[in-house]
């Protein structure tokens, strides 16, 4: 196994933890994947966080309301090394609302995420996605 191969799977395993605490509508656990000095925009409601806290209020609030009993879920597109503490990720995907079993064109994104190493834990630095219409449905089975 590489070198780029471990860091893959860490990622990956960041990005399920995201997944599942989504899935739980536990904005505690989506927080903690990110780092306390991140960047978050979400392009569709115009949003722009700054902190692990702002996060951790912001899906609390949406869990809440809009976002509640919803999933996330996405398909990698592209995974590269940038140094040995960074990776950058390129993925197509989107919220699943109750009921959904893929994401539809109006909830599509294209996101790109930025994944920093603290000590064994690999962590959202910044993440930004915009709306895109996928050619094919995105479904979460990918994982």
């Amino acid at each position: 196994m590489t070198d780029i191969d471990i860091r893959t799977d860490a990622v990956r395993d960041t990005v399920r933890r995201l997944e599942d605490a989504w899935a739980k509508n536990d904005a505690d656990g989506v927080a903690e994947v990110y780092t306390e000095d991140t960047s978050l925009i979400l392009t569709r409601n115009d949003t722009y966080l700054k902190g692990r806290e702002a996060i951790r209020s912001y899906f609390a609030a949406a869990y809440g309301g809009p976002m509640k009993d919803t999933r996330v879920v996405g398909t990698p597109l592209d995974i590269k090394r940038v140094s040995d503490d960074v990776v950058v990720m390129t993925t197509n995907g989107g919220v699943l609302y109750p009921g959904q079993t893929a994401v539809s064109a109006e909830n599509a994104i294209r996101a790109t995420w930025v994944f920093v190493r603290q000590g064994q834990d690999w962590l959202i630095s910044a993440y930004h996605n915009s709306p895109t219409v996928h050619a094919e449905p995105v479904t979460g089975e990918e994982r």
